[in-house]
């Protein structure tokens, strides 16, 4: 699929936009002047795959503890500002790689500049941040509602009131829980500016119904090529945010490596616990670093076929299993043994 080609900008030492891979983001829930829980989860959070993340700043004790955070962790901090322009400067002159701002709600123009100031003094990425909860009312009454029409054109011009202060290293996030609002506005948008932009859908839920909505509009706007960023937002770990956006991009091929474990649905033929199994596999397998795809079946008699595409696969009938190799049985084990030998398997793959 072809990507849109957007303007490049720093954040940190990661670069976004042009050829440069999609970001996968997420963003902290402790109390950001928490700086060892803080911290902890970060580093929590790296090691799931996070590659950009995003602190709340309510308070000056946590735009302060931006300096002490930023020693400890390896990925670029952003900090999430509203409402105080005071809490945004203080945030970058405690080292933010970027700042998270809705201009519509830091307040007059002379705040605003104020901003834009201090991130020019250190060439700190500005994104510029809209969502369909903040809509301005005159927009509002412009299209009868809250609209995608509405959102990109909000964005343009939140855009434009820092162009017009001279500076133009900005990132564009628009965002909305309404699925297909979300996508028509980012169509809207990606046709209008070459900023890179951050995609998500806002608000999308719990972990079951959040990852459905998440992955419906990541999907379609990634494979339309839209996006430089991306963060699942669900109301959970955000662990799991890391988690279920590798796997949208790995599913779209716009991410390598890992394993990716394939399983069959369950039908009146399986006589082991498959889904215990199946379970059991995707967690031991983010362990190993290795671009492979593993298969589970449930039927010793259809599963060797239907795990012929993979990489490794088992299967597994009442008190037997199989260990497959690009479709070909290469060992029977006991059914008890299957996750142990797949394991053992995968311990010694580069030797194979």
């Amino acid at each position: 699929m072809a990507r849109r080609k957007a303007r490049e900008v720093r954040i940190g030492d990661r670069v976004i936009g042009g050829d440069h891979p999609i970001l996968i983001q997420s963003m902290t829930n402790t109390k950001t002047e928490d700086v060892k829980a803080t911290v902890e989860q970060i580093h929590r959070l790296e090691a799931a795959g996070c590659e950009i993340i995003r602190c709340a700043v309510p308070t000056m004790e946590a735009a302060n503890a931006f300096s002490e955070i930023k020693k400890e962790i390896s990925i670029p901090l952003v900090a999430d500002i509203h409402f105080d322009y005071r809490l945004a400067i203080a945030a970058i002159e405690n080292g933010a790689d970027k700042i998270r701002i809705n201009p519509g709600n830091i307040g007059s123009r002379d705040r605003i500049r104020a901003v834009v100031d201090a991130a020019k003094e250190r060439q700190i990425p500005i994104r510029v941040g809209v969502n369909s909860g903040s809509l301005e009312k005159e927009l509002v009454e412009k299209y009868h509602g809250v609209t995608a029409q509405g959102l990109a054109e909000s964005a343009l011009d939140k855009v434009k009131i820092i162009e017009d202060m001279g500076y133009d290293n900005l990132v564009i996030s628009i965002k909305s829980s309404n699925v297909p609002m979300c996508v028509e506005a980012h169509l809207a948008l990606a046709d209008q500016t070459d900023y890179p932009l951050h995609v998500g859908i806002t608000e999308a839920g719990t972990l079951f119904s959040g990852n459905i909505k998440s992955a419906v509009g990541l999907g379609i706007l990634l494979y339309q090529g839209i996006g430089d960023t991306i963060r699942v937002s669900l109301t959970g770990d955000p662990a799991e945010e890391v988690k279920s956006a590798k796997q949208i991009l790995k599913t779209l091929g716009l991410r390598e490596g890992g394993i990716e474990v394939v399983s069959c649905p369950t039908c009146g033929r399986t006589q082991i616990d498959l889904i215990g199994l199946a379970n059991q596999v995707e967690t031991m397998v983010q362990e190993f670093p290795l671009n492979l795809k593993v298969a589970v079946m449930g039927c010793v008699v259809n599963g060797p076929g239907e795990a012929k595409e993979a990489d490794i696969g088992i299967a597994g009938g009442k008190g037997v299993g199989l260990l497959i190799k690009r479709g070909e049985i290469v060992k029977k084990v006991p059914e008890h043994d299957l996750l142990r030998t797949l394991r053992e398997e995968l311990e010694h793959w580069e030797e194979v």
